[in-house]
């Protein structure tokens, strides 16, 4: 497949090449009227994105160390055609990167007709309990 991961645990068997995807459907609260991200009954672009995500994720289960997981941190993507409510939806990720705790993934979405978008996605790999209680003390510090 191609090199493997730098830097993370070493439990972590991660690839170039590896692959997710994720689907669903479009309904009344994925539209980008509930979103608030236009007014037309269609996929949100908020929603693609997050499909989208959820598909690298996806590409990542059960090759994180224990105590490990992924946050998102970086998303270029281009939403190209409207999808109805209605219609199932999916999204694909395929690993490209992997630099030290860094993971780039090409990201794309389709429709049951076509594909509605397409992008670059970066995850970074973090350790799950270190970075909740450091998130979760941002509280203490907000006035």
């Amino acid at each position: 497949m191609g090199k493997e991961s730098e830097g993370m645990s070493d439990q972590a068997k991660l690839e170039i090449g590896m692959r997710g995807t994720a689907g669903g459907q479009v309904d009344p609260g994925n539209t980008a009227i509930a979103m608030g991200s236009g007014e037309v009954e269609v996929f949100a672009t908020p929603a693609v994105v997050a499909l989208m995500e959820a598909a690298a994720v996806q590409c990542l289960q059960g090759h994180l160390a224990p105590g490990e997981t992924s946050v998102g941190i970086r998303m270029e993507m281009t939403h190209t055609a409207a999808t109805p409510v209605g219609m199932k939806v999916r999204a694909e990720a395929v690993l490209e990167k992997i630099e030290g705790r860094l993971l780039s993934f090409e990201v794309t979405a389709f429709d049951a007709v076509e594909k509605i978008g397409e992008g670059k996605h970066e995850r970074a790999v973090v350790q799950k309990e270190r970075f909740v209680s450091r998130v979760l003390g941002k509280r203490d510090m907000a006035p």
